[in-house]
């Protein structure tokens, strides 16, 4: 009778509700000079789409020194997550018992699964890590193509091509590159800018072709 009793009180005492809310602020940020909205975009961790529409900017292009810029305004949201936990006392011997059944059934089915994974025929796992492979290397030779594309449309693959701000192969704004114009740090630095606006080459490609620049 102890032993039940005990149990009912540690069922009772576990119900519980949490709730966690969590507001993201808005920063503002002042243009200096040389910034750029991509730069400014990179250095935030957002998009240039995202700075032109909270501020409503007609030119992504033309902004000026001692602007106020809002930065992540329009990501501005509230998360609220609830957790309940309600357990149902039960008696201790049906408590036991429901265990028990679970145990058996869980063994079970761990030992049927482990005979159908030992009966899988070796071709097969042998044609799954073909096709893997087959289109990871298609991915790299389309990611490599969609840049090599980029490179020449922008620089005709010149390293030390330069436009105004604009410098080297992939004709990047000479305040990503921080005085360092070496082809490794273009390279890079290149890499980096795409993954974070675009995701990938290929997207960058897409970008490009619409808009004639990326």
């Amino acid at each position: 009778m102890k032993i039940k009793n005990a149990l009912l009180s540690t069922a009772a005492a576990t119900a519980s509700l949490f709730a966690i809310g969590a507001t993201a602020q808005a920063a503002t940020v002042t243009v200096k000079a040389g910034d750029t909205v991509s730069q400014i975009a990179l250095d935030h961790n957002t998009t240039v789409d995202a700075i032109q529409q909270a501020n409503h900017l007609k030119d992504v292009n033309l902004i000026l020194v001692g602007q106020q810029l809002e930065v992540n305004g329009d990501d501005s949201a509230t998360t609220t997550t609830t957790t309940t936990t309600t357990q149902t006392s039960q008696p201790a011997a049906t408590t036991q018992s429901s265990s028990q059944t679970t145990n058996q059934a869980s063994q079970s089915s761990q030992t049927q699964s482990s005979q159908t994974q030992t009966s899988t025929p070796a071709a097969k796992t042998t044609t799954q890590q073909s096709t893997s492979s087959t289109s990871n290397y298609s991915n790299n030779s389309s990611e490599s193509a969609a840049k090599a594309w980029i490179a020449n449309k922008e620089s005709g693959g010149s390293y030390s091509a330069r436009n105004g701000q604009y410098i080297g192969k992939y004709q990047l704004s000479a305040s990503y590159l921080n005085g360092d114009y070496s082809a490794a740090n273009q390279e890079r630095v290149a890499n980096n800018y795409v993954a974070s606006r675009y995701g990938s080459w290929a997207n960058a490609k897409s970008h490009w072709l619409a808009n004639n620049w990326y």
